[in-house]
């Protein structure tokens, strides 16, 4: 039982610990924001993680201002094509679709996500009733080589800024061109990081919760609670750490800093020896990210505008080197 100087092990915001039915993650909220019309979602692949040399941007921070070594991400973020518009109302009981746009010629890919009547799907808004506006975007795995699958995932991304009007200008505009990681944020700026993390399959109370290993007199168990809980209530209660599935879940990083953007024709300062372990070469538009972010590499790796953000955005991060060493021995 959990007492003030005994609490209880792993947040209840995480439950059910069960694997996710999407392993690419879901976006379930959208920030507000001001400004021109704008996507607030992008997506990209995972590569591998790399060290950085930069001067210090965290105002706060102990070494504030001075040249620091820092854990990097590098994720590959190949352009993404707007196939499609969904528009929004608004009832008593939430959103509901009123429609969707979808360009006239469906690349051949995306034949086995999307139904062929897809195709002549058109749909012309009344400005009057559409409460939010979604452009449909499909990644392009086949650009990446690092990657296995070849079949376009296809996600909503909310289009933010403006008024209505100016969101469904904005997003027929788009309609049927390639979107860059450009269009979304740029370095220096921050982004909420969406992703499935590592599965760990099926693991016990210790590994799962990190309760404490019964004392060695123990009988028959030690990494084993030491009770299901009390007589009454007479079940077990979802509140006692018990063994079970750990990782593959979906989880959100908020504020993670772009360190930097660069574009396909600067990958040979961002490839280390020998490849990346598990990836191999980036060939794409990359970005290095602060820190790290959940997942293996290779996996789908979605970014939100920042739901969170406090502190401002810089124009420029001082990266004086990027180790492209071997990480083979890492």
């Amino acid at each position: 039982m959990a007492t003030p100087h005994h609490s209880r092990r792993g947040s209840k915001a995480y439950y059910p610990r069960v694997r996710t039915k999407n392993p690419s993650g879901t976006i379930r909220s959208w920030p507000e924001e001001d400004g021109k019309p704008k996507i607030q979602a992008f997506a990209g692949y995972k590569v591998g993680m790399t060290h950085v040399t930069m001067t210090d941007y965290r105002k706060f921070s102990m070494t504030a201002g001075q040249s620091i070594f820092s854990a990097a991400t590098v994720v590959e973020v190949p352009p993404m094509l707007a196939i499609g518009i969904r528009y929004y109302g608004e009832d008593w009981n939430g959103l509901k679709s009123l429609g969707e746009s979808w360009v006239k010629d469906i690349p051949k890919e995306l034949l086995e996500r999307i139904p062929l009547r897809k195709k002549e799907t058109t749909f012309t808004p009344d400005h009057a009733d559409v409460f939010d506006v979604r452009l449909i975007i499909a990644t392009n795995p086949s650009a990446v080589t690092g990657i296995p699958a070849k079949v376009p995932e296809i996600f909503e991304a909310r289009v933010a800024g403006g008024t209505i009007k100016e969101r469904i200008d904005f997003s027929q505009q788009k309609l049927g061109k390639e979107l860059r990681f450009s269009d979304f944020s740029k370095a220096g700026s921050f982004i909420d990081v969406i992703g499935v993390t590592k599965g760990k399959g099926f693991t016990g109370h210790v590994e799962r919760f990190g309760v404490k290993l019964l004392p060695r007199k123990n009988r028959k168990h030690r990494r084993m609670i030491g009770t299901l809980g009390p007589w009454h209530p007479n079940w077990v209660r979802n509140t006692v750490p018990q063994a079970g599935q750990m990782g593959y879940q979906q989880r959100t990083v908020h504020n993670i800093r772009v360190l930097k953007y660069s574009d396909k024709s600067e990958t040979d300062q961002i490839n280390v020896k020998g490849g990346y372990p598990g990836y191999g070469l980036v060939r794409n538009d990359y970005i290095l990210l602060h820190g790290s972010i959940p997942g293996p590499s290779k996996r789908l790796i979605k970014f939100r505008e920042p739901s969170r953000q406090k502190t401002p955005t810089l124009d420029a991060i001082n990266i004086s080197y990027v180790s492209i060493e071997s990480k083979q021995g890492d």
